[in-house]
């Protein structure tokens, strides 16, 4: 635990993700900097912004996986290496070498190796575990098949099979909507609904704006630094998104016209 009372005062030990004036830098060039932020507990949280805003970096430099020039990161009050157990990252799904010759619940069982041990034999019950997993994202039929042989939205199912059958408190996904069919979709939103319902939290980057206020209770608006956090309702307005886009993607119009028609709250 962090013995600094001001950090433990602005960061809640509650909080599954507390990030603490965290700078990220590519060749001395930042690509997020000044990052203050708490994720609230039992959420579905959109981080939204640009390409190049910075939202996969965020959350990699927040797992250890991206070097930080400076910042603090904690999940439950903890630094990531002490409660990894409760942390579960789904990355991109064209950051992974899908020819690898395995199948699918071999993917899925990939998410048990802490409770498995390295260079262990994965035993009956582990199998059974990840192929309820799969059952649980509609991909039980699909276990023998190579992961090469899956179609994109498939492949996605299958990386989110693995994430679940870690049964974490806390998800960091990084584009789960890209490039899926529209079932794929209507299976992942049940997903972290069901998650929500089990109090568990998930943090998702997130491109569709049309579908932002159906899909999450929280919104982190994000351009290399944070524009504004906080309840979808409050946050996800016209001016924000402006503040976030530079006013340059033409679907802020559409989006500003829906919220003006009510199906948006301002």
């Amino acid at each position: 635990m962090s013995t600094d009372p001001q950090f433990e005062a602005d960061h809640p030990a509650s909080c599954p993700l507390s990030i603490h004036d965290m700078t990220v830098a590519y060749h001395r060039k930042p690509v997020i900097w000044d990052i203050d932020y708490n994720a609230p507990p039992g959420k579905l949280i959109a981080v939204i912004g640009p390409n190049g805003a910075g939202k996969s970096t965020l959350m990699r430099a927040a797992l250890g996986l991206t070097p930080k020039i400076s910042g603090r990161v904690h999940f439950y009050g903890q630094p990531y290496a002490k409660q990894r157990g409760r942390v579960s990252y789904v990355p991109q799904r064209g950051s992974v070498d899908w020819d690898f010759p395995v199948n699918a619940l071999d993917v899925v069982a990939m998410g048990l190796y802490r409770q498995i041990g390295w260079c262990r034999p994965v035993r009956r019950r582990h199998r059974k575990e990840a192929f309820d997993a799969l059952h649980r994202v509609g991909m039980a039929d699909f276990a023998q098949r190579q992961i090469s042989q899956l179609s994109g939205g498939q492949q996605q199912r299958v990386f989110l099979a693995r994430a679940l059958v870690q049964n974490a408190d806390f998800y960091l996904m990084d584009e789960p909507f890209a490039g899926v069919d529209a079932a794929t979709e209507r299976a992942i939103v049940e997903l972290l609904r069901g998650l929500r319902a089990e109090g568990k939290t998930a943090l998702v980057v997130h491109h569709d704006l049309q579908t932002v206020t159906e899909y999450f209770d929280e919104v982190v608006l994000l351009n290399m630094r944070l524009v504004a956090t906080g309840p979808t309702e409050k946050v996800f307005t016209s001016e924000n998104l402006r503040k976030t886009y530079g006013g340059k993607l033409p679907l802020l119009d559409q989006v500003g016209h829906r919220m003006t028609m009510g199906q948006v709250d301002p």
